[in-house]
This record gives C-alpha cells, sequence and structure tokens, in this order.
C-alpha cells in the first residue's frame, strides 16, 4: 500500500508562485480560494535582508484531524493517502476547518459559484471546473488525485520552474523522499500536532 506525498526544496524555491497559478488552472477553484499558497516573508534587518518563500498546501496527514472532525464520514483517506472530501456528504459544518492546524480547507460561501473571475460571468472553462464543487460544502487540495489516477503528477509539481516540489511514494523503501528528508534534515509543519502529515520541507 501507497502513501502519497511531497518534499518540497526551500532552496530551490524562487516564489514565482507557478505552483499556484497552475494548481487554480487545474482545478478551477472559485475566487478566492487557492489550494497552493505561496508564503512570502522579509527577514533580516536593514541592508542585509531577503524575502523568503514558503510554499503550502495539504499535508494529506495519516493521522488527518479533519477527517477524525467531520460528522458525516465527507472527509476521507484514500488507500494511498490521499485526503479527499466527498461533497455530496459534506454538510458545510466546517468542523474540519476548525480542525485543521494548517489552515488548508476551504468552504464555498453561497453565491461564490455564479460568477468567475471576470465581470462578464462565468467562462467556459468555469462552467466545466464549477460542476465539481457545491456551494455550501468544503473543498480542499486532492494532490491532484485525478492526475494521480492517469499515471500523472500534481499540477503543482510538473509546473515548478526549479523541480521545488518532488512527488513521491513515502511507503517506497530507499525512496526519493525518505532519502532527501534524511540527507538534508527534513521537517515537517507544526510538528507539534503530530497529524503525520506527507508534506516535508528541507531548509534552503
Amino acid at each position: 500500500m501507497s502513501r502519497l506525498g511531497m518534499v518540497i526544496d526551500l532552496k530551490r524555491c524562487i516564489g514565482c508562485n507557478a505552483c499556484t497559478v497552475a494548481c487554480k488552472q487545474e482545478n478551477g477553484t472559485p475566487e478566492g480560494i487557492h489550494f497552493a499558497r505561496v508564503v512570502t516573508q522579509e527577514v533580516g534587518t536593514y541592508p542585509q535582508t531577503k524575502r523568503t518563500f514558503l510554499p503550502t498546501l495539504c499535508n494529506h496527514c495519516s493521522d488527518a484531524p479533519c477527517a477524525s472532525a467531520c460528522p458525516t464520514g465527507a472527509t476521507y483517506i484514500r488507500l494511498d493517502g490521499i485526503v479527499m472530501v466527498n461533497h455530496e456528504l459534506c454538510i458545510g459544518c466546517r468542523a474540519c476547518n476548525v480542525a485543521c492546524p494548517y489552515m488548508n480547507r476551504h468552504f464555498i460561501e453561497h453565491g461564490l459559484l455564479k460568477h468567475g473571475y471576470s465581470t462578464d460571468g462565468i467562462s467556459p472553462m468555469e462552467a466545466i471546473k464549477f460542476a465539481d464543487y457545491d456551494e455550501g460544502t468544503n473543498i480542499k487540495c486532492t494532490l491532484c488525485a485525478h492526475r494521480i489516477d492517469q499515471g500523472l503528477e500534481p499540477a503543482c509539481v510538473v509546473t515548478c520552474p526549479t523541480d521545488a516540489r518532488i512527488f513521491g511514494d513515502w511507503e517506497e523503501e530507499n525512496g526519493k523522499l525518505q532519502r532527501l528528508v534524511k540527507e538534508r534534515e527534513g521537517w515537517a509543519l507544526l510538528p507539534e500536532y503530530d497529524t503525520k502529515p506527507n508534506v516535508y520541507y528541507l531548509d534552503a
């Protein structure tokens, strides 16, 4: 059984937001909802300052608090470790939003699917993408499960111009993810929550 996840190399990330755009285009999320965000911060003291970049996404935790908090079973974990949401079971209670320490759950407000990014109404592409969503429910990063099921990698991974995102299987013996984390002392966000995340980072 596999446990899919990702390692993000902060040394390679240049903060171009190509991952954000690729994810937005692939998933066609409504206005204001981004599954792949890049947190930018200025550090240091003038004149020795620099900008740092932290790409974020759902951590697809093996012990996902969002799944435990969901009262209807709408949030579930696939056999390959990907955390998903069944929109037909989601009642929009947002318990998962509160449970997720990484703030990677998104609620579709009523009326949000009635307009697109332009002032001319919904584009043909938005009409197709929005058909996968329901107002009053929660959505999240699926690690591009629809692409993975076709033997492809997530859109954010294939689009990154510096190969900062490395996709793989944590269960693969001596795999690339395990090797990178071991060699470069990889770390996960908010370890105090012990969610067993499947997204790790490598220091710049």
